[in-house]
């Protein structure tokens, strides 16, 4: 049996640091991406509001990997390891649920309240990191004592959020506890959606070919969602003329959000799930910017407001301590460990999957095809088409804040693009 080598000192903190720059931009992202879920406060069930999310999710999902490597890139990368793909499909089954979860929690709760409460699935990480792919082992005790602590941190402000929405105003004790609960099965989820992630990165899956899969998972389980608990095929959101109007803006949510969950998965890849989940996590505090500054949750409770402001730094601290613990080289020998296993397990090319892990392109000259042209083309289509005939939400909400967030959002996407292409051409 071979001893697993260890990946250099330098290329693991230039790979942090890229993975660190991948968890804050998918913060800002996946933070403004729950903003259209507030639509279920027009009257929309929080099935159609998520079926929706997730019709857009499904067009971003095919989009936004044909435009970044094109369709062939993709199917190439299936083709390599098509074992992977009934994990994809769970994991994309596994979100859909916990995206439903979150509507009802947004809903019973609000948007600054549910964020924090369900963001506790970076714990739901760390444990499968741990246990199922060796995450922290042979980490020195300063990383250990900052996971921990972390992760204290992260509980504590938890439960200061928690208790937080049972004195919130004109919010009823029922509906708040109802809140609660959905957005700690959110949470459970969320945190065990990070297996198949982590399983095909360790496998040398390229994240933006793993999600185009993992959209099958999403739209089905969506579909069956409305069909048994919506109405069937009677559901308003496939007859009522009120849907229409508002299917552009749960489409954007949902193309917002597989930006973010990209560079999640970039982060989750080069940082592991224990650091990248807890990082990305940061889009509490823009959930939480959208909730009060655009939306003016909050405005009229200011204790509420100072102990959610209060649990939201204290779980964002935590957040950042658990994942500024850069792996040593004793623990990258435990996760090129975990490679060969995987690579064992399916008959895997080892060196072919280590400098993918690595950040190394397996692209082989695959090109663009014409219908990767075609398929931008429609998505664009579709957007334009619904755009038209979209209106404006009756719903209180700030324009100017909305503008200055909607520009911290283009910045750090741009940034993030950029390091992922001068360090790993997307890899």
């Amino acid at each position: 049996m071979t001893t697993p080598s260890t990946i250099s000192t330098a290329r693991i903190r230039t790979t942090h640091r890229l993975g660190v720059l991948c968890g804050v931009c998918a913060g800002v992202w996946l933070g403004a991406a729950e903003a259209p879920t507030k639509l279920v406060n027009s009257g929309l069930s929080p099935y159609a509001i998520s079926l929706c999310m997730v019709a857009g999710v499904f067009l971003a999902r095919w989009s936004v990997p044909t435009l970044l490597k094109g369709t062939r890139s993709v199917f190439a990368d299936l083709a390599r390891s098509p074992q992977l793909i009934p994990f994809a499909i769970l994991a994309g089954m596994l979100w859909a649920v916990a995206n439903t979860l979150t509507v009802f929690a947004i809903r019973d709760v609000g948007l600054a309240i549910a964020f924090p409460l369900w963001n506790t699935n970076s714990l739901i990480g760390i444990l499968w990191g741990r246990l199922l792919f060796g995450e922290l082992k042979g980490a020195g005790r300063a990383n250990v004592a900052k996971v921990l602590l972390g992760t204290t941190a992260i509980v504590s402000a938890a439960i200061m959020l928690g208790f937080s929405t049972m004195h919130q105003h004109g919010t009823h004790p029922a509906h708040a506890l109802n809140g609660i609960l959905a957005a700690a099965g959110a949470s459970l989820l969320w945190g065990s959606m990070y297996i198949p992630y982590r399983k095909a990165y360790l496998s040398g899956m390229n994240p933006l070919s793993f999600v185009t899969v993992f959209t099958v998972g999403e739209l089905g389980t969506m579909l069956a969602l409305v069909l048994v608990f919506d109405g069937g095929t009677h559901a308003a959101v496939f007859h009522s003329d009120t849907v229409l109007p508002m299917l552009f803006w749960l489409f954007l949510g949902g193309f917002v959000w597989v930006i973010g969950d990209i560079f999640q998965q970039f982060a989750t890849k080069y940082l592991g799930i224990g650091r990248g989940i807890p990082l990305s996590n940061t889009n509490q505090l823009w959930g939480l910017a959208w909730g009060a500054l655009v939306f003016g949750e909050l405005a009229h409770d200011r204790s509420s407001l100072m102990l959610v402001v209060a649990g939201s730094l204290v779980m964002i601290l935590g957040a950042i301590a658990v994942s500024s613990a850069i792996a040593t080289e004793r623990e990258s020998h435990n996760t090129v460990g975990a490679i060969e296993r995987e690579c064992a397990r399916y008959q895997l090319d080892q060196d072919a999957v280590k400098r993918a892990f690595d950040g190394e392109s397996m692209d082989r000259g695959e090109g663009r095809a014409w219908w990767d042209w075609l398929i931008l083309a429609l998505v664009t289509a579709v957007f334009v088409v619904l755009a038209l005939k979209a209106r404006v939400p009756s719903l209180g909400m700030s324009f100017a804040w909305t503008g200055v967030l909607t520009v911290v959002l283009v910045v750090s996407a741009v940034a993030c693009a950029w390091g992922l292409w001068k360090t790993t051409r997307f890899s």
